[in-house]
């Protein structure tokens, strides 16, 4: 693994090792600031199926349900402009497979149905709780900070 935690910040030096939640969810919300270099790839799969995109890589390298903040591969988000190296917040909410996501305080994917899992899921048995995972085998340079998860109350 090539992450630490240094001064409240999760890190990943350099190319290695995903992290994966020891506990599942079902519904949620989280929140996470992340600060991605350019160049910098990484994710973080909601229940450990679903990969909601983070990238700085060439602009136009990659096509815009690949590109920072989109469902990876299947639901394009509301483009914004590019920061790399700064500070950029995601507040995600998933119930079942229908997906909201906001970053930087504007909503970029609003109440859309994820139509099956994304590339590197770590499953398929989307009806059942998950992990969160955070990729850290593509890039390294990527910091994360407060990260929050809320669950209804059953």
């Amino acid at each position: 693994s090539r992450w630490i935690v240094k001064d409240g910040l999760l890190i990943n030096k350099d190319h290695g090792a995903n992290l994966k939640s020891t506990r599942q969810f079902d519904d949620f919300k989280v929140h996470f600031e992340v600060n991605c270099p350019e160049p910098g790839n990484s994710g973080f799969y909601l229940r450990g199926r679903y990969e909601v995109q983070i990238e700085y890589e060439a602009a136009n390298e990659n096509p815009p349900e690949r590109q920072m903040g989109s469902i990876y591969g299947r639901l394009t988000p509301k483009e914004l402009p590019r920061k790399p190296g700064q500070w950029e917040t995601f507040d995600v909410t998933l119930v079942g497979r229908t997906v909201t996501v906001a970053r930087n305080g504007v909503t970029t994917i609003d109440r859309r149905e994820i139509e099956g899992i994304t590339g590197g899921a770590l499953d398929a048995n989307e009806g059942e709780p998950g992990p969160f995972y955070i990729q850290g085998d593509h890039t390294g340079g990527l910091k994360f900070r407060n990260i929050t998860v809320s669950v209804p109350k059953r």
